[in-house]
């Protein structure tokens, strides 16, 4: 196949629900291929993939951008208001709204949440044997998976305990927008779930003016309120949507990846239990093996630019396939093979450069917690039933991951 026959394999139900064989016959094509007649280009070697995420000649596709080849794109909600969150906005917009955020996402603000990540994660296990005390299938994703991440990360925003476990569907239903091909009936659902959490965060941000707290919905609702320049009512609002959706969606999926690998690979999950085998190593492998986020896109910000030496012109863009690189033979011995004693794996899952993940060593803190605690507490935890894949491309991960504590 060439690099078009590629991406239109990936894009369908079953070429998404295991891409890799794909990434695999698209690496004999070189590092990079062009595809769709040569509008867009296939990133796939680990080196190339790894610049163009770090390379600010390379941006991401902004409201201005995407209107030009889409005049329909600002006719959905959810697509308009994530154009104006830190994930899809570039320079110099994009620094002045991460320094504002990055605030609360300091290294050492982090590793201070670890005693909090272990209390949720030992309550959540309580509950979980609650659940599954006669044996009964319990839904891992349901269960653990989403309440781990999404209690973290409201948390940090001050979102109310009783208001977050209605956010799983939303979130799902908002991240199917950043898809690379959604049909409209998916789109009408983005749009819905984008203005129940933008209603959400606009009551709570009024409720902050009033009365604010030590939270980030707090120290954002200021910065707007400034009136400085630092942060408008749309980016507020954009932007706590992205940190909720993002806060739970991609870590509930490296969760639920990994304990699936846990499943494949018995002597690995041994290793977590026994404490054999280090966390940070088994997450790292999980993260490159089959990670949460497989493409991204990068699109040339000026005149004069090729990726490995196949120009990209004005009005082209690059499909990163953080997957397919996480996996190029060049880069690892062995790529598709699952082993968490790997020594330098870095894995390209948190992106790279400006737009590298704010969360990702919460993300990683949660894993390394989580995992070994789940398989210590459960020695005998088996599938219930085949877990569901979602039917996605960009965010892997599974919808159901029903399981037995034995």
């Amino acid at each position: 196949m060439d690099g078009t026959e590629i991406i239109n394999q990936l894009l369908t139900p079953e070429g998404s629900a295991d891409p890799y064989p794909l990434y695999a016959e698209a690496h004999q094509l070189g590092p990079v291929t062009p595809v769709w007649d040569g509008e867009m280009l296939l990133a796939l070697a680990h080196p190339v993939a790894h610049q163009l995420l770090r390379d600010p000649a390379y941006g991401v596709a902004d409201q201005e951008l995407r209107l030009s080849f889409d005049p329909d794109y600002a006719q959905h909600s959810s697509r308009l208001l994530l154009s104006h969150s830190i994930l899809e906005v570039n320079a110099p917009d994009h620094a002045r709204m991460r320094s504002l955020i990055a605030s609360v996402f300091t290294a050492r603000r982090v590793a201070a949440l670890e005693p909090a990540v272990t209390a949720t994660v030992e309550r959540l296990l309580d509950e979980m044997a609650e659940l599954g005390a006669g044996g009964e299938p319990v839904d891992f994703l349901d269960t653990f998976a989403f309440r781990l991440p999404v209690t973290v990360i409201c948390e940090l925003l001050g979102v109310p305990e009783q208001d977050r476990y209605r956010f799983r569907p939303l979130a799902a239903d908002l991240t199917s927008s950043l898809e690379v091909s959604t049909t409209e009936d998916e789109l009408l659902r983005a749009d819905a779930a984008c203005d129940e959490l933008a209603g959400y965060f606009a009551e709570l941000c009024a409720e902050r003016t009033a009365r604010p707290q030590d939270d980030l919905v707090s120290a954002l609702v200021r910065a707007a309120d400034a009136e400085d320049g630092r942060l408008s009512g749309r980016e507020l609002l954009a932007n706590l949507v992205l940190l909720l959706a993002a806060g739970f969606e991609t870590t509930t999926n490296l969760l639920g990846n990994g304990l699936a690998q846990a499943f494949q690979h018995p002597w690995a999950a041994d290793g977590l239990r026994s404490g054999e085998l280090d966390p940070a190593g088994f997450t790292d492998e999980v993260l490159r093996y089959d990670s949460p986020v497989q493409l991204t896109s990068r699109l040339p910000l000026s005149e004069g630019l090729s990726v490995a030496g196949v120009p990209t012109p004005p009005g082209s863009g690059v499909f990163v396939l953080i997957g397919a690189a996480n996996r190029d033979p060049k880069r690892y011995e062995r790529p598709d093979v699952f082993d968490p004693t790997r020594r330098e794996s870095h894995p390209l899952s948190f992106g790279g450069g400006v737009h590298f993940c704010l969360g990702a060593q919460l993300a990683r803190l949660e894993a390394n917690v989580a995992l070994p605690a789940l398989l210590r507490r459960f020695p005998r935890l088996a599938p219930a039933a085949e877990p569901v894949r979602r039917n996605r491309l960009v965010l892997r991960g599974y919808q159901e991951q029903p399981v037995t504590l034995g």
